[in-house]
């Protein structure tokens, strides 16, 4: 890790510290266990009572939208779908925002009750089980995604609430959300090429998709293996930062993304979808378009490499990321033809 971004952790965790007044909580101890968009750190009491705390990166969502995340969290828990428990501030907030008194930014932070489990696996590490525990797992995860979707599909959204969409302009607009990834200077003209051919073909056939409550709403949109907990024979997601709206498939793309390369995935992926299907309908003509979905995926991956290069997670994983957006647009290209 670099000095500078040892530097940066250094000034989030100090920020993190002078929190802990606004749960009096001050005394607690930090114990960082990530450290990408945000920073999140397991807190342990003098008493042994442990939670997550988040501390936000600054400037990459607002407040209106950090509290929307958290309100979406809360009505899932009450419509019945396990997520971590956020836990209120002496004033009875959602959220306390507090000074770098270094560099004078306002970050915001917030407080989970700690869920208990490990991360069914990472991107870097894969995801290491056999092929039984897969299946389980996945159709475990495939119910909590239509739930997720249920919910979404009926919820009133309050007044305010505001998050950004993972829709066609989002995704491959002039201005994606994480960045023109097609710009990433890491890619060799050859594959830019390949990435822009991709892009605009996924342009023309987003065009015909459509939106309705059945397909598109709330999705959770980072099923990544690091934010799916599991604990036993349960399985909690958990980090919600990427929350939005978008389609339905693409939360399901983006549970299969990683484990492409695993030895368990066609089991996984039956098991996804078979378990989805138990609890919400899944056309045959939606799942027809994983290809598209798991396409602009990749793409979103190249966006976020570019907007972050200078994080050690982003140099670490922009070479495989770049590989699997290569070979998932030669796969969607080959898919397009027949559409």
């Amino acid at each position: 890790m670099s000095h500078k971004i040892d530097d940066r952790l250094a000034l989030l965790t100090h920020a993190a510290e002078a929190s802990l007044v606004h749960w009096n909580l001050e005394g607690s101890k930090l114990d960082l266990i990530k450290y990408r968009e945000n920073a999140v750190y397991k807190l342990t009491t003098a008493d042994g009572v442990c939670y997550a705390l988040r501390i936000h990166r600054p400037g990459y969502h607002e407040y209106a939208a950090l509290l929307s995340e958290l309100q979406w969290m809360s009505a899932l828990s009450e419509f019945g779908v396990a997520t971590p428990d956020v836990i209120k501030n002496i004033n009875d907030e959602l959220m306390t925002n507090v000074v770098i008194p270094e560099t004078g930014e306002e970050v915001f932070v917030d407080l989970f009750g700690w869920v208990d489990g490990e991360p069914i696996g990472s991107v870097e590490e894969g995801v290491t089980m056999t092929p039984e525990q897969s299946y389980k797992i996945y159709y475990t995860i495939g119910e909590i995604a239509a739930q997720l979707h249920n919910q979404s599909s009926v919820w009133t959204l309050p007044e305010g609430f505001k998050r950004h969409a993972w829709d066609q302009e989002g995704l491959v607009g002039e201005m994606p959300f994480w960045g023109r990834f097609w710009e990433l200077e890491l890619l060799t003209p050859e594959q830019k090429a390949k990435i822009e051919e991709a892009r605009a073909k996924a342009i023309e056939v987003l065009q015909s998709v459509e939106k309705s409550d059945q397909n598109y709403g709330l999705i959770h949109a980072d099923f990544v293996p690091e934010n799916l907990m599991k604990e036993g024979n349960k399985v909690r997601p958990i980090d919600f930062d990427d929350a939005g709206f978008g389609w339905y498939m693409f939360e399901l793309a983006t549970a299969l993304y990683f484990i492409q390369k695993e030895a368990h995935f066609e089991d996984a992926k039956a098991a996804l979808i078979k378990g989805y299907r138990s609890k919400r309908d899944l056309p045959d003509s939606e799942l027809a378009l994983l290809d598209l979905f798991l396409a602009l995926r990749s793409f979103t991956y190249l966006g976020w490499i570019r907007s972050r290069q200078e994080t050690q997670t982003a140099k670490e994983l922009a070479g495989d990321l770049i590989d699997r957006a290569i070979n998932q647009s030669n796969q969607f290209l080959t898919w397009a033809k027949n559409y």
